[in-house]
């Protein structure tokens, strides 16, 4: 159970996606925020069922290991609570005890990363569920050594083993890269002390840093807040205070980015993986020639996107060209209220409604119950993410409100993520989760969907086009900018296995990638050379960022499907949503006549951005 694969980047968006919100020294004026209730996992670490818990993980490991090592060939020839069903189900009750556990050991320190109390919890759990996971490291390993033959006919004589059909026949997908038992057991130990060490240094240097803007000491959100600030001079002052502090911690990203790097290496050649971001594929459940064609879709509309956007920007603001620090600069015609928490609930549940009632209503359970943590504090992990935890209880949302229009969109994004893993945790521990190209499904749609009903009750033609301009900025920024962040990793993973990198090649290759998508409407000046280093994604899940870019796509194509459909979208889109890991994105959208596959998929997905942009440009010229 490797908990550091699962946040902050797992679902949802870091300070790489959305130049994120709040902070120590937040606005005021927003209402009360929301904490969550980590009570409904755990009361605290020290209580009996935590402790119980942590017992029963470890007793159950050892009998589960000691009923079914070296018989699951044997099970597969049997049925009932002798078969390969009752294998599978057993697997799943210990992987819903040790979810539950992770999910409130991670929880509890991203709620407060610099508290020494928290890193400790976090760190012996992560250890202790290590030690567990490796008595139950062979029933993968033996399941997938079985022949295709025997756990045909398994499948088809055993209606428990039958349930669990999607999942065996997945994971049979990873058997070409599975190593021998003795071979796996030393990964996984040999984790604690390499990438999740490795992670976990990254997550607290970001989360100890801070910049001086102005004589204030701040913490890294809220001086990424800055970058929005209506004052240029503002927003100078927190992009060279960024660079500052960056560039003092640059050889500890720099040695945290190699090590990485070599890690990944190791484990894809070990592996027999050919292509540096097969593994995420694999993971992703997409094939290869799907991601490149995103990609080159992406970068071959630059032009047409970032390019021709930022240029219009720049004319707006009175500028030939724009500095990095002005890419994210408000409008003249942005409205400056900040947005209560009250009015941002209200906009995304009345959004929600609009599209489904029984959206809204789970969503609503969120806010009632107390799922939320809104407010930031020192220490807090950044950005916004939604967690699923296990199925028998429910999933949490962080998020680092601010009152900006985007902390609404983002508190919308996390939310869709939200109504997704309660949907899908019917499925049950082993089913529920979705690769990462389809979780951001429902988070995006989500974001599509308050997005419309703002848009549609604005009337004031300045407002209207401050808010395309805003979901244009937020639509370039997932899509745009996250295959560059794509590229940036393929470049540099590939270049780590020439030998190790300096932060200067790092550097140049952030500089390079970054040029090309923005387009010459930006400069980037000296101090811009160091903002790769504080993005999660590259860290918690190398490659992940192009997922993102997919989601974003797929719900332009799924968005236009709804707009001109007659009836019956919100029944197969909640199908699709309740399918959770089951299906292949193939299955999940035909019924949309969909088919991502098609290099024209694509084409539509940008199409709809291209098309704000046009709408932007009618708007300026009236």
């Amino acid at each position: 159970m490797n908990f550091a694969s699962l946040l902050p980047a797992g679902f949802g968006r870091s300070a790489a996606h959305a130049e994120p919100g709040q902070s120590a020294g937040a606005p005021v004026g927003l209402g009360e925020l929301p904490a969550w209730r980590l009570e409904d996992l755990y009361t605290s670490s020290n209580s009996e069922a935590f402790r119980t818990d942590m017992a029963k993980a470890e007793a159950d490991a050892l009998a589960f290991e000691a009923r079914w090592k070296g018989r699951l060939a044997q099970a597969a020839t049997k049925t009932g609570n002798d078969g390969i069903g009752a294998a599978v189900r057993d697997f799943e009750a210990l992987e819903e005890l040790m979810g539950r556990i992770a999910s409130f050991a991670g929880l509890t320190y991203f709620s407060d990363t610099s508290n020494p109390v928290n890193g400790k919890l976090y760190g012996d759990v992560q250890s202790k569920l290590t030690d567990i996971s490796a008595h139950l490291l062979f029933f993968s390993l033996e399941l997938n050594r079985i022949e295709d033959s025997m756990i045909d006919a398994a499948l088809e004589a055993d209606s428990l083993a039958c349930h669990y059909k999607p999942w065996i026949l997945d994971l049979r997908k990873d058997k070409p890269y599975q190593l021998e038992d003795r071979l796996e057991q030393l990964f996984l130990e040999k984790s604690m002390t390499g990438a999740n060490a490795f992670n976990r240094l990254f997550d607290e240097t970001v989360a100890s840093l801070t910049f001086s803007v102005d004589g204030e000491t701040l913490p890294l959100e809220v001086t990424l807040n800055l970058l929005q600030d209506p004052s240029a001079e503002k927003r100078k002052k927190a992009a060279m205070a960024l660079a500052e502090t960056f560039k003092a911690n640059i050889r500890t990203f720099t040695l945290i980015t190699n090590t990485l790097a070599k890690d990944k290496e190791i484990a894809d050649r070990w592996r027999g993986f050919k292509d540096i971001a097969d593994s995420r594929h694999l993971a992703n459940r997409v094939e290869r020639e799907v991601v490149d064609a995103l990609a080159a879709a992406v970068k071959s509309a630059y032009p047409r996107l970032s390019h021709r956007y930022y240029a219009m920007k720049a004319r707006w603001l009175g500028m030939e060209q724009m500095e990095f620090w002005d890419r994210n600069a408000p409008l003249p015609e942005t409205p400056n209220a900040l947005i209560p928490w009250d009015a941002a609930k209200d906009t995304v549940l009345s959004a929600y409604h609009g599209f489904a009632p029984e959206m809204a209503a789970i969503a609503r359970r969120f806010f009632d119950e107390r799922w939320i943590d809104a407010p930031v504090r020192p220490g807090k992990a950044p950005g916004a993410f939604a967690h699923p935890t296990v199925p028998s209880a429910h999933p949490y949302v962080l998020v680092n409100y601010m009152g900006k229009p985007r902390d609404v969109m983002t508190l919308a994004h996390e939310l869709g993520h939200g109504v997704h893993q309660v949907l899908a945790g019917a499925q049950g521990a082993l089913m529920a989760s979705t690769p990462l190209t389809l979780a951001e499904t429902a988070s995006v749609f989500g974001e599509m969907l308050t997005f419309r009903a703002l848009l549609d009750r604005t009337k004031d033609r300045r407002e209207r086009k401050a808010m395309l301009a805003q979901k244009v900025e937020d639509m370039i920024n997932t899509v745009v900018r996250q295959i560059a962040f794509y590229e940036f990793e393929r470049k540099v993973h590939t270049a780590r296995k020439e030998g190790e990198l300096t932060a200067d090649d790092l550097g140049a290759t952030w500089l390079s990638v970054q040029g090309e998508s923005l387009g010459p409407a930006i400069r980037l000046s000296e101090g811009y050379e160091t903002y790769w280093a504080y993005i999660p994604h590259f860290i918690h899940s190398p490659f992940y960022v192009y997922a993102y870019a997919f989601g974003d796509c797929l719900v332009n194509s799924l968005y236009a499907v709804y707009q001109n459909a007659e009836s019956g979208f919100q029944e197969k889109y909640f199908e699709m949503l309740k399918a959770g890991g089951t299906k292949h994105h193939s299955e999940l959208l035909a019924p949309f006549g969909l088919n991502a596959a098609d290099p024209s998929f694509w084409a539509q997905g940008l199409s709809m951005i291209e098309g704000l942009i046009d709408e932007l440009e009618a708007l300026d010229r009236a």
